[in-house]
């Protein structure tokens, strides 16, 4: 069966909410005969969907896989730009790698690569990242932003809200973000999210922001080293999630908050990401490249940077640190 006919298939299943469609209403709509349908259908179940098939009254959709695809991510997608140019790979080296090629090569903004598996998944400080088989969400998005470079960092910021949100929605459990760059439920990580950059001095030509989340790994899917400091939204929920439905939640939000940032800046963001942040207020460590600092944190700047105040009544600006929050 030819992708173009399967989507068909399964949009006219899907749009039926739960009711029979019979062979002929299918054939019509697909413009074949009602033997062929039967077979697409057979097909379908192959796939991995659940169909029910009840004599004089045809099928409907049961369930579906939640395999991640191109096509079932745009459909029912209600973004203008995020999403809307997909390259979908069942396992990669990194999608970050992939990405950074078809920026440069001129994919459009809104562009996104993600992968089923990633051999050699990064995060921040070219650490590995862990990349679970169809486990999770392993993707990158491609933004152009007109700004200049220094304005990069809030991209981490923004999109981290996008991934909180989303998680609220579809799981209703309340994460947190450490920053600049994870999202943590109860002090687990989640997600890990790393922007880069490609830019002139004065502009931004494009960035990279790859996002990966842990959605229905159980704790035995996790290596030794990593059990006892991540979670998943399966362990914590109990159910599996839909990778597909946290996906465009995730483009939705982003799309969202990157068109207020370009309209009013990043102050109406800066309050919403505070209002979700772990440790303000409290006593954190944060380990620079030069040292380490120890404090209250503050919040941070206009700029997305953090603010941490030591005993003696200093207030340090912190550009880029590991977090560490004292037991």
């Amino acid at each position: 069966m030819s992708s173009s006919v399967k989507k068909q298939l399964y949009e006219a299943l899907a749009n039926a909410d739960g009711k029979f469609l019979s062979g002929q209403a299918l054939a019509d709509i697909i413009g074949c005969s009602r033997t062929a349908i039967w077979k697409h259908i057979e097909e379908l179940r192959k796939s991995g969907f659940e169909l029910e098939a009840v004599r004089k009254k045809g099928y409907r959709l049961i369930s579906k896989p939640d395999h991640l695809s191109d096509n079932e991510i745009l459909f029912g997608l209600k973004t203008k730009t995020m999403g809307r140019k997909i390259y979908y790979f069942d396992c990669v080296e990194s999608t970050q790698i992939i990405a950074h090629k078809a920026a440069r090569e001129g994919a459009p903004e809104g562009t996104i690569v993600i992968a089923g598996e990633q051999t050699a998944g990064k995060g921040r400080m070219t650490r590995p990242w862990h990349s679970s088989k169809q486990k999770g969400i392993w993707m990158s998005m491609i933004i152009r932003p007109k700004l200049p470079p220094e304005k990069a960092p809030q991209f981490t910021l923004i999109s981290a809200i996008a991934c909180v949100r989303a998680i609220e929605e579809i799981t209703g459990l309340e994460p947190h973000i450490k920053w600049p760059n994870d999202i943590l439920y109860k002090g687990k990580k989640l997600t890990g999210i790393l922007t880069e950059l490609q830019g002139e001095a004065d502009k931004v030509n494009f960035l990279v922001i790859g996002i990966g989340m842990n959605v229905n790994q159980r704790t035995e899917d996790f290596p030794e080293n990593v059990k006892e400091i991540a979670t998943s939204l399966e362990i914590e929920t109990g159910l599996a999630v839909s990778k597909t439905k946290v996906i465009q939640k995730i483009l939705t939000y982003f799309e969202k908050y990157y068109e207020l940032y370009m309209e009013e800046g990043f102050a109406p963001l800066k309050i919403m990401w505070e209002s979700y942040a772990a440790g303000i207020g409290k006593a954190i460590i944060a380990r620079t490249l030069t040292g380490e600092i120890s404090g209250v944190a503050l919040g941070i700047t206009d700029e997305g940077i953090l603010k941490v105040e030591d005993k003696e009544g200093k207030v340090h600006h912190i550009y880029s640190a590991d977090i560490e929050f004292p037991s």
